[in-house]
């Protein structure tokens, strides 16, 4: 019996297989390739659809995101360079009304200037007449004074004092006048 079963373990190659494994295993394949088929590859076609739509969808946002704010830095850059317009046409305008308060200003006080200088001007004249006024009424007393000590009457009256007071002032100025005339 040992020769039996060593030549039937001859018989039988372990590397070759067996037709009914073969043909099971061939089988086994098919149905496995038909269930991966059939239900497997679809999902993973969709979910690499989903993916892909995905990765599109987010470059589209990305690309609509850029397109954005560049607009944006556009508005920005835009608004940027009006105010800056805006503000240098506010300082010239501030330069010119500077300047013309400048004027005004000056003008003003140029005319106040004047109106003080005028005034001051008029004031010196009064004191100047009330100043010659009460220096010839003094004068006049003075001179009436001396005027009755030399001649020994009394010049008390008025119209005569005025007059004799008068007629000396007027040979006083002509002397003055004639002295400075020289």
């Amino acid at each position: 019996m040992l020769k039996t079963e060593v030549v039937l373990a001859e018989a039988h190659n372990p590397i070759i297989p067996d037709w009914s494994e073969l043909i099971l295993g061939i089988v086994a394949f098919l149905i496995l390739l038909f269930i991966l088929k059939k239900y497997v590859v679809p999902r993973f076609e969709t979910a690499y659809e989903e993916r892909a739509q995905k990765i599109e969808g987010g470059i589209e946002k990305a690309e609509r995101a850029q397109a954005e704010a560049e607009e944006a830095l556009a508005q920005y850059k835009a608004q940027l360079a009006e105010a800056r317009s805006e503000a240098a046409k506010i300082r010239d305008d501030a330069r010119l009304e500077a300047e013309q308060i400048k004027a005004e200003l000056r003008a003003e006080a140029e005319s106040e200037s004047q109106r003080i200088v005028a005034q001051g001007q008029a004031q010196l004249q009064a004191q100047k007449a009330q100043i010659v006024a009460e220096l010839r009424a003094d004068m006049g007393r003075n001179a009436v004074e001396l005027a009755s000590r030399i001649v020994g009457e009394s010049l008390e009256d008025e119209a005569r004092r005025r007059g004799t007071v008068d007629r000396f002032l007027q040979e006083l100025e002509t002397a003055g006048a004639n002295g400075a005339g020289k």
